[in-house]
Order: C-alpha cells, then sequence, then structure tokens
C-alpha cells in the first residue's frame, strides 16, 4: 500500500462558511462531550461553561488549568486538542480485563502542520501538580500515543491520558524506589529501573494489577538509559557500571553485553534494526541482529567528549539527537553521520540530566536547559523560541507522537499546545 498523498489547505474565511458536517462519531467519552458543550455554550470564559469545564477537569485529575494564562488562550488550548484528536479519529478498543486502557490502533497521519510560528505560539494549557518530588522520567506510548507514564522522585509512577486530561492511576515503588520508566509494546506494561542504592534491578510491572511479572538482573550500578524496541520485545539498559545489555523482556537473563569506557547513552530506532551507543564524543551504530561483531560505522560530534546524556532518533529514522553534560544537543545524519546542527543551553548539574526530543515531523527540537528554560530549534534554520523558568534545573521533555503538543517535567508536569489566537492561519496535513 502506498502512502496517502499529503494534502494542504489554507484555513481561510470562505472555507469555514463553507464547512458542513460530514460524518459523525457517537458514544464519545463524557468528558470531551461534555467539553464541547462547555466551549459553545459558556457565556464568555467567566459563564457556566468554563466553570464548568475546570470543575470536571479538576475532577479528572487536572489541579491547575494554570490561571496565569489568558483564558483565551486556556480555551484555544483544550479546543485545538479535542480538534486534534478529532481528526485523528482515534478508536479505543477496551479489553475485558483492563477496561480503562485497552489497545489502540496507530491514528492516522492527519494532524496540524508544524510550522516555526506553530511552535512559537505554544504555552502551557494544563499543569498536573501533586507530585512530592522532581519528575526524573517520562515516556509517551508509541502506538497509543495519548498515554503517558512518569516516575517521580517521590517514588510514584503515574498513569496519563492526555486526551481526557486525567491521571488514571498512581502506584508507588516504596521498597525499590523508581528512577527511569518506560512502556513496553504493551500499554498494560511499563519497564523500569529502581533508585535505592542497593539493587540495581530492572522490573517489568503491570499496570493492570500492581504485579511484578518479571525481573531483570545484570547490572552493578546506577541504570542512567533505557531504550525499548517498539516493533519487537527487545530492550537496552545502559549503566555506570559500564556495560550496555540487551535483553528479551520474557526471559530474566540478558542476551547479550556491551562494555563500554564511560557513561552511555543508547537508543533503538524506530525500526528496531539498528541501535546506537554514545559515550566520549562519539555515537557507535549497531546492527541489532549482529551486535556481537561490534559497530558498523562510528560517529564523532566533534570535540565534545564530555559524558553523553540522552541519545534518540527521530520518527523517520534519518536524524539522530545526542545531548551532553556540557549543554550541547547535537543532530546528525544517522545514514552518514554528518552534523547537521549544534546548539547550545547552559550546562546542567552533576546530577541532572539534559533531556532533548524531535517533534513528530523530526524538523524541529526542543530540550531542556541548566538553567531551567525550555528552548526549540527548526532543524535547518535554528533557533525559535524560548520560556524562561524560576527553576534552576533542567526539565524533561518529550514531544507527544503525532501531536502537536509536548509535555515538560519538573516538580509538576505540564502539557503544552498552539495557541491559536496568535495564528493568523495554519495548515492541516494529511
Amino acid at each position: 500500500m502506498t502512502s496517502p498523498p499529503r494534502v494542504s489547505m489554507e484555513i481561510t474565511d470562505e472555507m469555514i462558511k463553507s464547512m458542513e458536517v460530514g460524518l459523525a462519531f457517537r458514544d464519545y467519552l463524557r468528558f470531551p462531550a461534555l467539553l464541547g458543550r462547555c466551549c459553545s455554550t459558556g457565556r464568555g470564559w467567566r459563564g457556566r461553561g468554563w466553570e464548568r469545564m475546570t470543575e470536571v477537569a479538576h475532577k479528572r485529575g487536572a489541579t491547575n488549568l494554570n490561571p496565569s494564562v489568558p483564558p483565551r488562550l486556556v480555551h484555544s488550548c483544550w479546543i485545538v486538542s479535542l480538534v486534534a484528536d478529532l481528526l485523528r479519529c482515534r478508536c479505543s478498543l477496551f479489553s475485558k480485563d483492563f477496561g480503562w486502557l485497552g489497545a489502540m490502533a496507530r491514528p492516522p497521519s492527519v494532524s496540524m502542520e508544524i510550522t516555526n510560528e506553530v511552535v512559537k505560539s505554544m504555552q502551557m494549557g494544563l499543569v498536573f501538580k501533586g507530585y512530592n518530588g522532581r519528575i526524573s522520567s517520562m515516556d509517551f506510548h508509541s502506538k497509543a500515543t495519548n498515554y503517558l507514564v512518569t516516575a517521580s522522585d517521590d517514588e510514584s509512577i503515574r498513569l496519563y491520558d492526555t486526551q481526557n486530561a486525567v491521571c488514571l492511576k498512581t502506584i508507588n515503588s516504596k521498597k525499590y524506589g523508581v528512577e527511569l520508566v518506560c512502556f513496553t509494546d504493551n500499554p498494560t506494561l511499563v519497564l523500569y529501573s529502581s533508585k535505592n542504592g542497593w539493587d540495581e534491578s530492572l522490573r517489568l510491572l503491570s499496570l493492570n494489577d500492581n504485579r511484578f511479572v518479571r525481573y531483570f538482573k545484570g547490572h552493578l550500578d546506577r541504570v542512567v538509559s533505557i531504550s525499548f524496541c517498539s516493533e519487537k520485545e527487545n530492550f537496552l539498559s545502559g549503566s555506570l557500571d559500564r556495560t550496555v545489555l540487551l535483553w528479551d523482556q520474557r526471559a530474566e537473563k540478558s542476551q547479550g553485553l556491551l562494555r563500554v569506557q564511560g557513561r552511555p547513552a543508547i537508543s533503538y530506532d524506530d525500526q528496531g534494526m539498528v541501535f546506537g551507543v554514545a559515550y566520549g564524543g562519539c555515537i557507535r551504530m549497531f546492527d541489532a541482529r549482529k551486535f556481537e561483531k561490534g559497530p558498523f560505522e562510528i560517529f564523532s560530534v566533534g570535540n565534545d567528549d564530555t559524558e553523553a546524556h540522552v541519545l534518540k532518533f527521530s520518527s523517520d529514522g534519518r536524524r539522530m539527537l545526542l545531548t551532553t553534560k556540557a549543554g550541547r544537543v547535537h543532530v546528525l545524519d544517522s545514514f552518514h553521520g554528518n552534523s547537521i546542527a549544534s546548539y547550545t543551553v547552559k550546562p546542567v548539574l552533576t546530577n541532572s540530566t539534559l533531556e532533548a526530543s524531535f517533534s513528530p515531523d523530526g524538523n524541529h527540537i526542543i530540550s531542556g536547559s541548566g538553567d531551567g528554560s525550555v528552548y526549540a530549534w527548526n532543524v535547518r534554520s535554528g533557533k525559535v523560541a524560548r520560556w524562561g523558568s524560576t527553576d534552576n534545573e533542567p526539565p524533561l521533555v518529550r514531544w507527544a507522537p503525532g501531536s502537536v503538543m509536548f509535555v515538560t517535567g519538573s516538580s509538576e508536569l505540564s502539557c503544552w499546545v498552539p495557541d491559536l489566537s496568535k495564528l493568523g492561519s495554519f495548515t492541516i496535513t494529511k
């Protein structure tokens, strides 16, 4: 099957006037339907519609609709989130044993085009509070893309449905602590690392019944990087013990071992055929099927040989980024290793991690900074935006797959969406 054609249409007054109902979906979850009524019937933002929307959002776990943001922005944030979800025509298949979280098909590639203007307009539309420590890790599911899992220094693992603005579940890991967390191919299972100083095992946790499915023992020091293969049941883990272990989630023993000469940053590409291991100023590329033969390519990131923090591939696999302790964000061609761009932010402290994330189309990058700011760059043209903060620690950042939204994590979880009132026009792509 060939890929669908790319369709762009400028949204003009004439086009809006001509719009009619072409297809109607019934049996929506209560919150989106109520949201529609609130936005359409409220008499201004001070009307009962806005009050009711705030009340429902609070009941769903959103402890703050960010009163510092102009009401017009908050309305537009919720509207664009709802419109984006309707454009994707998401269908949730609820399983019998896990009614509130079913398997989700990958949504069609229909969304708002991510331009520099769209990125510049983005502001916080929703803030989740209630954490008693900093968020240490976040991950979106690769297919059920509205599900987000977080780990926090307060030893909690929290599952969110960003489409419906609700925290679905909170699980505490008081005995082992938690530092890194990621989804497996199954949205009901997460993998997380310990943070208790005496047990460096990885654990496969069922969110369905709060049960450990399997333990993965092998590392002798803190695990600093985890990457799950979205197409298979394999994952990688990198540790300060200077090893990278390859695992099959169905087996307790590791399937392979790579020794490194420093703190490793690791990542699978989107297809799971290749993975990268970064340390010592270089990125080593491995064939996942023949990793024991060593790297088939070694790419240098110039004269930056400081500690590697995060390695990630773009969704199309053509680009990759590497962040380092020195406050550098390197962008490379993943096929040839050519440097595409390099950005500089304030360096981070010893115990912090500098994070960065590609937009779904791979053309923009967001990153944290040692001064607490969030930066956005266009890979081709450079800096697009900077959002300041009173916090002096780098926030975690994640762009939601297939969505015009990114999230940041510090002592609270924030969802960022475009402010439509700042956009003269925007393009819908297919």
